[in-house]
């Protein structure tokens, strides 16, 4: 007999009547259906029970958009013209926008596009700290900030799943390095974890009430995170009180008992041999001999039926999404044009006057370098990517002569695990080591490098305008492999040193996932942008910046240093360790360290400028004696500039405390505002008792002690103008 369960899940308010229903999809299954649901029977599918009614549940990465299509049982990929997709802004990318609003946006749009291509789940987004300048997948991460990644997470999900497609938050959790990520042992302090690497997680689950999470490669004290009890269990499940599927990274198993009882729900992997998988025929073997019980995997069957019920998968009545949509890209545009963060502009050479200049030179294999197609399991099959060198033309149309030239020459374009043509992901689950540069540089050649600089140097100097653009690709910037250091490749900074003593009003443009080392050059240059991967419109929004149709809006969403050893991962922790790293550096992660320990940075936290200038005056806090005591804070923000223009307000709390060690100030709130030149407005931010808080490893839970505290504005981490005092009279206990 055939079930159809087709509108048994219709209300989604009546939660005992879908447990009920729940439990009569769990009588129907057999043994071997249950465990055809909670392993892959393709490399980015898990079984349904067409019986039943139940449908096959499908994934798919990633953070920039909907992955190119596979076959279902190897790496090759479809090869057809359907999987051409939208390539949005990486998730660093979006974060330096600071505007939450648009993460809605970019979230409706990678869910609809996931949605459209057929997908239940995208792998996104990926909310790792960023630790250290060197890790490779920084750019698919936000920020090393707690409260930026939580403010920008929570309506990126709400959008991704307004689709009725599952997001999958990654990667749960300390995934903070990708040399050894497949077995590295992290060691981290309780406060730590709670502080720093949690509560973007937290905010994910419990106010994005996203459906999906992805374990780590990485164990954290000793146990694997795709199978942590501590993780998945005590912190996830009874803590957050998490119902939606807990997904492995693609073969972040490594124990079939652990799997089946500390609260993983699908095993995913690279291989084809799904009926191997742990928790395939091993599981059942355990199960036969009464060393597991069905119970535990009713468990994980009840939370899969509990995600394709919100998603509408079983009752018939699915949005269909859409992708490659013109509104789509529109507002991939809107998120480039405010990632784009200036960060000098000291003799004014930007704007680019249009008008004026007639002979452009654009230097750098950037400037014609499409990157959607590189970065590991972040890699895009975009229906096309506009570089900074088509977005000048697009711009400036016919009146203008643009001469480009490379400038310096790097690897030919493409994964740099590619080898022999076949693709990396079947052998990432080897060990890798951080790979050496000079292996990066093998092809560097001193009479071709001397040549490509020559003719740099040659159009520099017969052009009114001169633009560089440079950075790392994805040759650097990618899964599985760290960095050595934070150089520029391809002797970057011998070329742009060149420039400037011929050209001293060079614009010089990185584009880069990572914080790099910027020293040699930084402070004879005037004029200097950055951005992460800003998507398939970001070379027309870099033109729209650099020709002045756009205001830079963009704030760093991580502390540039001014060397390695100035980033606290370094200086006080260990990188990348060996078969164990230690987090010694503590709750001083990124300008928590800078401000504390007096560190200057090469550009701080929250840092960017616009074409335009702001005054912040009049900051007051108000506290409600009928509440619980919070504090109400006020602050006045001005556009006293000629053009307008958006700035981003910080509000900073720094406390006294004298019962532990506390940052010297710490981000709890921040607005995005538009003003036209002239105009003021006051702006609000509600601090609550967690914002004065901090976590007690003794107590074992947050704490908000009786003191005084102060409360900073300002528009960056290190620029803090106004202050005001905030005092507490009573010392209260919070939530884990």
């Amino acid at each position: 007999m055939i079930y159809s369960y087709a509108g048994v899940f219709q209300n989604k308010g009546d939660y005992c009547m879908l447990k009920e229903n729940i439990e009569l999809l769990l009588e129907k299954l057999t043994l071997d259906e249950k465990i055809d649901m909670i392993h892959g029977c393709g490399l980015f599918e898990t079984k349904g029970v067409e019986r039943l009614g139940i449908p096959a549940f499908r994934y798919s990465d990633g953070p920039m958009g909907c992955r190119m299509d596979y076959h279902p049982t190897s790496w090759i990929p479809m090869g057809d013209s359907h999987d051409f997709t939208s390539y949005l802004p990486s998730n660093s990318a979006l974060a330096a926008t600071w505007n939450p609003d648009l993460a809605l946006e970019a979230g409706r749009v990678l869910g609809a596009e996931a949605r459209g291509r057929g997908k239940d789940m995208i792998l996104a987004p990926g909310i790792n700290i960023v630790r250290s300048p060197l890790c490779g997948r920084n750019f698919e991460y936000m920020s090393e900030d707690p409260c930026l990644i939580s403010e920008i997470v929570v309506p990126l999900i709400k959008g991704i799943e307004e689709n009725d497609v599952s997001s999958c938050v990654k990667h749960f959790a300390l995934n903070n390095q990708e040399t050894r990520r497949l077995d590295v042992d992290v060691t981290v302090s309780e406060r730590a974890l709670r502080e720093i690497y949690l509560p973007g997680f937290k905010a994910a689950i419990e106010k994005g009430e996203a459906k999906g999470i992805m374990g780590a490669y990485n164990k954290l004290r000793g146990q694997h995170c795709c199978h942590n009890e501590y993780l998945l269990d005590t912190i996830l499940r009874k803590e957050w009180n998490f119902k939606g599927i807990s997904v492995s990274d693609w073969g972040g198993v490594h124990d079939t008992m652990e799997a089946a009882m500390n609260g993983l729900d699908v095993e995913m992997s690279v291989t084809d041999n799904f009926d191997d998988y742990y928790m395939a025929n091993p599981l059942k073997e355990l199960i036969k001999d009464g060393k597991v019980s069905v119970e535990k995997i009713d468990d994980k069957i009840r939370h899969i039926l509990y995600v394709m019920n919100e998603l509408h998968m079983l009752d018939g009545e699915r949005k269909a999404g859409s992708y490659n949509n013109p509104v789509h890209r529109e507002k991939i545009l809107k998120v480039a044009q405010e990632a784009i963060v200036l960060l000098k502009n000291d003799d004014k050479v930007l704007p680019i006057s249009a008008g004026k200049t007639k002979k452009i030179a654009i230097i750098g294999d950037n400037a014609n370098r499409i990157h959607s197609n590189g970065g590991g399991s972040a890699e895009i099959k975009a229906l096309y990517e506009i570089t900074p060198l088509l977005g000048m033309h697009m711009l400036l149309g016919g009146n203008s002569e643009i001469k480009y030239v490379p400038g310096y020459f790097a690897n030919v374009q493409g994964n740099v695990w590619e080898e022999d043509g076949e693709s990396w992901q079947a052998s990432s689950l080897e060990d890798r080591i951080a790979y050496d540069t000079r292996k990066r540089d093998k092809n560097a050649d001193p009479v071709r490098d001397a040549r490509y600089r020559e003719d740099a140097l040659k159009i520099a100097k017969e052009a009114d305008t001169v633009i560089f653009v440079g950075g790392l690709n994805h040759d650097y910037d990618v899964e599985g492999a760290d960095k050595g250091n934070m150089k520029l490749p391809y002797e970057q900074d011998a070329l742009i040193k060149e420039l400037l003593k011929v050209r001293k009003d060079t614009i010089i443009v990185m584009i880069a996932g990572s914080p790099v080392d910027m020293s040699e050059w930084v402070d004879q240059a005037s004029t200097l942008v950055y951005s992460s991967f800003i998507g398939m419109e970001g070379g027309f929004a870099l033109a729209q910046v650099l020709c002045g149709q756009i205001n830079p809006s963009g704030k760093l969403p991580i502390t540039m240093p001014k060397c390695l050893e100035d980033s606290p991962a370094h200086k006080l922790g260990e990188f990348p360790g060996g078969d164990r790293v230690d987090y010694k550096e503590g709750i001083y992660v990124g300008y928590r360290y800078f401000d504390t320990f007096g560190c200057k940075p090469l550009f701080a936290f929250g840092y960017g400028l616009s074409y335009t200038d702001f005054m912040l005056t009049d900051l007051l806090v108000k506290t409600d004696a009928n509440q619980i005591p919070a504090a109400k804070v006020m602050v006045k923000i001005e556009n006293t500039g000629k053009v307008s223009g958006y700035e981003t307000v910080q509000i900073y709390v720094h406390s006294e405390s004298k019962t532990v060690e506390r940052a010297n100030k710490e981000l709890k709130a921040f607005q995005k505002v538009f003003l036209q030149p002239g105009e003021s407005k006051i702006l609000e931010f509600d601090l609550n008792l967690e914002d004065f808080s901090y976590y007690s490893e003794t107590e074992q839970c947050f704490v908000t002690e009786a003191g005084s505290y102060t409360i900073l504005a300002g528009n960056s981490s290190n620029h803090c103008p106004l202050q005001a005092e905030f005092v507490l009279d009573k010392t209260y206990h919070l939530h884990k």
